[in-house]
């Protein structure tokens, strides 16, 4: 029992591991990746017609969704942050939307779930580069 027990307390405590280490306990993304023109441009654009990407400091998906923009343009997004926990949350916002999972785009009054790249925003927005 003692052999099976120390391997499953080891599992169950390694995603929280992973978790802080990854993200420094900073409750907010982290973007790394460099933004090119058009990113800025199409970031502004988003934010200019009233785009929202519904997101939580601990989904990967955000996270990679993120990268695609890098951290300029990420910067100018309208981001709502959903976990209870994180910087500025939002929490209740995103239980009245009924917001399912992250990342969650809000397009003219649509909520489109999942990691959409650049090209695809640009078309659902109508953003011409």
């Amino acid at each position: 029992m003692k052999r099976l027990l120390i391997p499953l307390l080891f599992l169950l405590t390694l995603p929280s591991f992973v978790h802080s280490s990854h993200m420094n306990n900073q409750r907010e993304l982290s973007v790394t990746s460099e933004s090119t023109r058009e990113s800025i441009e199409l970031a502004k654009y988003l934010k200019d017609n009233g785009v929202i990407k519904y997101s939580a400091y601990w989904c990967p998906n955000c996270l990679n969704q993120g990268e695609l923009f890098g951290k300029q343009a990420y910067r100018e997004l309208n981001v709502v942050e959903c976990a209870r926990d994180g910087i500025n949350s939002q929490t209740q916002l995103c239980i009245d939307k009924k917001i399912k999972g992250f990342p969650t785009w809000e397009i003219n009054g649509k909520l489109i779930l999942g990691i959409l790249s650049l090209k695809e925003l640009s078309k659902l927005t109508g953003f011409k580069n």
